[in-house]
């Protein structure tokens, strides 16, 4: 196999794992998580949105978050920016990195945003100018990238389109969303080898859940396309609010695990990744779906 020798890990559930909770996290608990993510060695943390809290009450506490958070040296703290306003409150809490999304599928955008592709893309082009002009790193989403519970399929023509949106914008990095856990690694051999001679220096990400159990072995296809950034959520927290089956992030101990056992750096603390996800768990009141929180990482015998 074809593998690199270290890859990057972006931890989303501050953000894409509590807002599709049921009930608000405090913020205190919200800074702590952050802050032991931070220990256990992520370097790129998404720790809100600056969406409205009457559309995602659970991230109502973003300003506040976001200008209490200890900004470490070396760890990237985002936040999405969904519209203008956002932005300009994101800039108002320190935020220097924001990530822009959109659908590749039009019904999907519409019931998420309530706005057309087109309309959403148009609205991104002012921030993105904004962005540059103060030196504030963008990532771009494209959410439902593979496929769509009300369209079903999305051809890689429409996702395509959405990428090279983002390439116009100077976005520095996109992420490729399996939104409602439709991908398999046929397909995400096929489309990243479909973008990446669109793509240029631009980074590459993959962002996948785990809803119908496909998401590791995405993963391994897509580390054999080499990619090497992957977006996932403590304790398999969220899923897209937008959507009937929300559950399905792959969790970030049990990727960085199955990293670890071949051989690919991720520079993360197993241990106190497993940890994390157990704060996470006593956090949201739940039993999360997380696999080595439970089993435990492997053990490895001297001389095996």
């Amino acid at each position: 196999m074809n593998l690199p020798e270290a890859v990057t890990i972006a931890e989303v559930g501050p953000r894409d794992g509590l807002q599709s909770e049921p009930g608000f996290v405090p913020t205190e608990e919200k800074l702590q998580l952050i802050e032991r993510l931070a220990d256990a060695g992520l370097k790129r943390i998404e720790i809100t949105s600056f969406v409205s809290p009457r559309a995602i009450p659970q991230l109502k506490d973003s300003v506040e978050v976001a200008a209490r958070i200890r900004r470490r040296p070396g760890i990237r703290y985002s936040a999405l920016t969904p519209n203008y306003r956002g932005l300009e409150r994101a800039i108002a809490a320190g935020v220097e990195d924001i990530a822009l999304f959109v659908s590749a599928s039009e019904t999907h955008n519409r019931k998420n945003v309530r706005m057309s592709i087109d309309k959403s893309l148009s609205s991104f082009r002012q921030i993105a100018q904004t962005a540059k002009s103060r030196g504030i790193r963008m990532r771009g989403y494209v959410v439902a990238a593979f496929g769509c519970e009300y369209e079903g399929r999305v051809l890689p023509e429409q996702v395509e389109k959405v990428v090279l949106a983002y390439l116009e914008m100077g976005v520095g990095e996109i992420s490729l969303g399996d939104t409602t856990g439709m991908a398999n690694p046929v397909m995400v051999h096929r489309m990243i080898g479909r973008l990446r001679p669109i793509m240029g220096e631009t980074a590459l990400a993959l962002h996948f859940h785990d809803t119908r159990g496909t998401g590791l072995a995405n993963v391994v296809a897509a580390l054999e396309e080499g990619a090497v950034i992957f977006d996932c959520s403590i304790g398999g927290l969220g899923g897209c609010p937008a959507s009937r089956t929300p559950a399905g992030n792959i969790a970030t101990e049990d990727l960085v695990g199955m990293l670890h056992e071949m051989g690919i750096n991720t520079g993360i603390d197993l241990d106190a990744l497993i940890e994390c996800a157990r704060y996470a768990e006593r956090i949201t009141g739940r039993n999360l779906p997380g696999r080595l929180m439970n089993a435990g990482k492997v053990i490895w015998q001297p001389g095996s």
